[in-house]
């Protein structure tokens, strides 16, 4: 097993060729923008300048394993030419120890941290050899003393975040970074004008996809990229050192070809491995556990390798629709781990709901953030680290939509347009509340496995998308909330994205593998990754994805959609993996998602809360919304005539969003 030194942390700092303020001064404000990070690394502090270069580095730290001195930053490479700036893990650095040792390019190590490591290979191999070599999750700045440039770099699927960009004018402009933009604002060249495209967009999909983030001149470093900039050449020169949509297609052109038994065995085998190196720590660790399908592999292969009984965690809801904690708390007995459950209250849920504003300080509008929080501040009244199983639905074919696209899409598309349209007037009629009744009566004589939670909010949502000309407008409609977001944002726009004027090549791939490829390069980063990052690191927990392993994600591309998809049933080549370990009744039951109902509580105990944030006097005050739409949709919701639960959560998150940062 790996050992050494792991750091989850948090990093910020600056390059400038002149400034107003004194050497010392400046020092004073990088360990203002370092301490707004303090809950990403709460364990330790360092800086780093030369103001004769230009260049600051702050770094706070969370130590995780060896919490010896000897892994302080930022940290120089054994030369002399590197500085860095280190957030993340290396899940096998030992082994690139080895490597290097083997070759005669070891330094004489000081200690066991991960980050002596990446630097002896930046001196080795150069840093894009070296993050190439690399497995685990990372963001960092590294400052090149013999060629005075600055280069950013974030992991292959975009675990841990980095923003960064220009502000200021002339000689006085600054190139700030950061793994959050409360660093970024601490600085006295921040500008903090606030981008409308961006806002248009996290209308559109309740976060802001990346390179775009909410304030004018700064961005989000995309994952898999890597990033130079210097004073002397002042334009970031941005590239990919690995890509997403290249591994799909070649994952799909190079299609495995042995027997099922065989293709699990290699899926268990790769998951436990990745499950391995991610369990290494010397301090308490524990995971995640829903009882669906990714959890439960996760804690089932966790278990598998540990002597003792792993500590798991869930959050459990009074309303049963929402509620997995009993299907939970099986799979955990069955399992034999230590587990912790807690029941929250309406009261309890609501009170995270002040915290968001500064947990994501950027507006960000998934409601799941809310238990998200919650389990991540329950599990670290335990542990350290919890390990988690998202990214399961991207790779393996999990989303209700991807199951919608393959049985509806090629139907409907043969079905005359008006005929689409008459349809979906027809659904829209009736509203969620009566659907969800009539499936509620239905459910006793349905197979458990046809049963769909809220029903009616999805058949609205498959209503709105049924005039679409293709499955790409399919796709981008059914990851829509506001479908028209700039008529609603005062001088909005869309700027381009993934989902449009940079549609990736993906060439080769299906309609259901094209929307599980988009998912992962955009949705997965962008709103999971970014939301458990936040909700963990808020609460100084550091978190783990072994789906998200880049050797899992390799071969999950290789595997032949029918073990992802079917007999109707997704993730069917996980499911058996599972099996081996947990039986089938504990797990076939139809996907819940982890959510709150928003809905209800807008028309009850949030209902003075949200009024405050959404009169049409605050909103034409403030200027950045048109009050018409918005007051509609909350006149209809409260009447109960509609669920616009998600588009109003999207304004009221940056409403909320912008009361914080004002």
């Amino acid at each position: 097993m790996e050992a050494g030194k792991s750091l989850m942390c948090g990093i910020t700092g600056f390059i400038t060729a002149g400034s107003p303020f004194s050497s010392v001064e400046m020092e004073r404000v990088l360990a203002t923008m370092t301490d707004t990070i303090i809950h990403r690394g709460p364990d330790d502090g360092g800086s780093w300048s030369d103001a004769e270069a230009g260049v600051w580095l702050g770094h706070r730290r969370l130590a995780i394993v060896d919490l010896s001195p000897a892994g302080h930053q930022p940290m120089q490479s054994a030369s002399g030419r590197y500085m860095i700036a280190f957030n993340g893990e290396i899940y096998n650095h030992l082994s690139l120890r080895q490597v290097l040792e083997t070759a005669g390019q070891s330094p004489s190590w000081r200690g066991h941290s991960d980050t002596e490591t990446l630097l002896a290979g930046f001196d080795a191999w150069g840093v894009q050899g070296t993050v190439e070599r690399a497995v685990g999750m990372f963001a960092f700045a590294v400052w090149d003393r013999q060629n005075s440039t600055l280069t950013l770099g974030r992991d292959r699927l975009g675990e841990k975040p980095l923003y960064y960009g220009w502000q200021g004018q002339g000689n006085a402009a600054v190139f700030l970074f950061g793994s959050e933009l409360k660093a970024l604002r601490a600085h006295p060249a921040f500008e903090s004008n606030i981008n409308r495209g961006s806002l248009s967009l996290q209308l559109r999909h309740n976060y802001i996809p990346a390179p775009h983030s909410i304030y004018e001149g700064i961005a989000k470093l995309l994952p898999g990229s890597l990033l130079t900039v210097s004073l002397q050449q002042r334009e970031p020169k941005v590239w990919t050192y690995w890509s997403g949509a290249k591994v799909a297609q070649s994952g799909v052109a190079n299609i495995f070809m042995g027997s099922d038994d065989q293709a699990i065995d290699e899926l268990e085998t790769l998951l436990m491995d990745a499950v391995r190196k991610q369990i290494m720590a010397d301090v308490p660790l524990g995971a995640f556990l829903s009882g669906g399908v990714d959890s439960s592999v996760i804690v089932a292969l966790m278990q598998a390798q540990s002597s003792q009984p792993v500590k798991t965690f869930t959050i459990g809801f009074n309303e049963e629709s929402y509620n997995e904690a009993v299907h939970a708390k099986a799979v955990a007995k069955h399992l034999g781990t230590d587990h912790t459950e807690l029941y929250v209250t309406d009261e309890q849920v609501r009170a995270v709901i002040p915290l968001l504003a500064t947990l994501y300080d950027e507006p960000f509008s998934d409601s799941s953030q809310i238990p998200t929080f919650l389990v991540s501040k329950l599990a670290r009244q335990h542990v350290t680290v919890s390990l988690s199983g998202d990214a399961g639905d991207e790779l393996f074919c999990g989303y209700n939509r991807y199951q919608m696209t393959e049985n509806l899409w090629r139907k409907l598309a043969t079905v005359p347009m008006p005929l689409r349209k008459l349809a979906a007037r027809g659904v829209t009629s009736i509203s969620p509340q009566t659907w969800n009744r009539l499936a509620g009566a239905l459910s006793g004589v349905m197979p458990r496995s046809a049963r769909i939670a809220n029903v009616g909010d999805k058949l609205h949502k498959g209503a709105g998308v049924l005039s679409s000309q293709s499955a790409n407008t399919l796709y981008h409609g059914l990851v829509s909330h506001w479908l028209d977001p700039a008529s609603v944002v005062i001088g909005g726009h869309e700027p381009p994205t993934l989902l449009t004027e940079n549609l990736p090549s993906l060439n080769g791939l299906d309609d259901v593998q094209r929307m599980m490829a988009l998912d992962m390069l955009t949705y997965l980063p962008d709103d999971i990754l970014t939301k458990v990052d936040r909700a963990a690191m808020g609460v100084s927990l550091e978190t783990r994805v072994p789906f998200l392993d880049h050797r899992v994600v390799e071969f999950a591309w290789s595997l032949p959609q029918s073990m992802k998809l079917r007999d109707g049933k997704t993730k069917w080549a996980l499911r058996q993996v599972l099996y081996r370990h947990v039986p089938k009744a504990l797990i076939e039951r139809p996907k819940m998602g982890f959510g709150v109902p928003i809905d209800n509580w807008l028309r009850g105990p949030l209902r003075e809360w949200a009024e405050g944030l959404l009169s049409e006097a605050r909103l034409k005050h403030e200027g950045f919304f048109n009050p018409a739409p918005i007051r509609r949709k909350w006149a209809e919701h409260l009447s109960g005539q509609h669920n616009w639960q998600h588009h109003l959560w999207d304004v009221l998150m940056f409403q909320a969003w912008l009361d914080k940062n004002k």
